[in-house]
């Protein structure tokens, strides 16, 4: 379940009906989040508002249990206490089901909330749904990005196309800063 500010939902609308395009669309340093509300592999609601006032990391990925995405996971894994200790959340998210990020988070021992945005809701708000292409092949899917944002619910930092290895210790630098 997903639940969009007013001007989100107009961009969602736009990207869907195609006057927009990915690359019009992505989410840009300086903008605010969109409201959201989705599901955790724990089962439980979490909310934009759950996240005011506090500074969070929210970082999309293709798929659970692919290496890419793997990494990622490991990556932030490793270093969440000491995003904890700096009072940095982080939410993954992707167009997995909330049970399969249960398994995910279960093997890769996940401490931090991963989002189920099956409907795409979410990853089309913030303009990492789009084209891609592997071995040749075109199709659509979640194209990897990370957002940080500060304690007024503003993206400061913008990391799209990301490679997962190190991602983890660019986003702590960046908060750092």
């Amino acid at each position: 379940m997903l639940v969009l500010s007013l001007d989100a939902t107009l961009q969602h609308q736009q990207i869907l009906s195609g006057i927009k395009h990915q690359d019009d669309a992505l989410i840009q340093e300086g903008d605010r989040v969109p409201n959201f509300e989705l599901q955790s592999q724990a089962g439980e609601v979490v909310r934009s508002s759950d996240m005011a006032g506090g500074r969070y990391v929210v970082y999309f990925y293709p798929r659970d249990f692919t290496p890419g995405c793997t990494t990622e996971a490991d990556e932030f894994t490793k270093a969440y206490g000491t995003f904890e200790k700096a009072g940095i959340q982080i939410l993954g998210v992707s167009p997995d089901t909330a049970e399969s990020h249960q398994k995910f988070c279960n093997k890769m021992n996940i401490p931090y909330p991963l989002l189920a945005d099956t409907d795409k809701a979410l990853a089309n708000a913030f303009g990492v749904w789009g084209p891609k292409k592997f071995m040749g092949r075109e199709y659509m899917g979640v194209n990897r990005s990370t957002f940080l944002v500060d304690e007024s619910g503003t993206v400061f930092k913008v990391f799209a196309k990301v490679k997962p290895k190190g991602h983890a210790r660019q986003v702590l630098e960046s908060f750092t800063k």
